[in-house]
This record gives structure tokens, C-alpha cells and sequence, in this order.
């Protein structure tokens, strides 16, 4: 399956499987995104990306964690 920037949830959830050893609560948005684009899954036009997407993802993520 490929992953675009709407699928918020998939993201979050290889986000944290892969990058255990990162607090998401603590990451800036250059390098969430750069680790979004860097999933072996993601197939997106990276320009379509944005802070509400970005926020989103990180939400995900935290709540991925918990």
C-alpha cells in the first residue's frame, strides 16, 4: 500500500514502529516531514504538505505512543 499525506494514521504508526528511539513530542516539522518522505511506503508529491498534515501526523504518532 502506498501511503500518501492523508493517511494520517498509517504514517504515525510506521513513524513510531521505525523511529523508536524519537519523541514525536519534541520533533520539529523540517524534520517530521523529511522522516515522512523517508518511509519506504510514502509515494507523494512532498510539496503537498503542510502544517495541519504535519501537525495531524505528530498527533498520530503521540497518540501511537501512549
Amino acid at each position: 500500500m502506498k501511503l500518501k499525506w492523508v493517511d494520517v494514521q498509517e504514517i504515525g504508526i510506521q513513524l513510531s514502529d521505525k523511529h523508536e528511539d524519537i519523541d514525536p513530542r519534541y520533533i520539529n516539522f523540517v524534520k517530521l516531514r523529511q522522516l515522512v518522505l523517508d518511509l519506504e511506503d510514502f509515494d507523494d508529491d512532498p510539496e503537498r504538505s503542510g502544517e495541519k498534515i504535519l501537525e495531524a501526523i505528530q498527533a498520530a504518532w503521540i497518540e501511537e505512543l501512549d
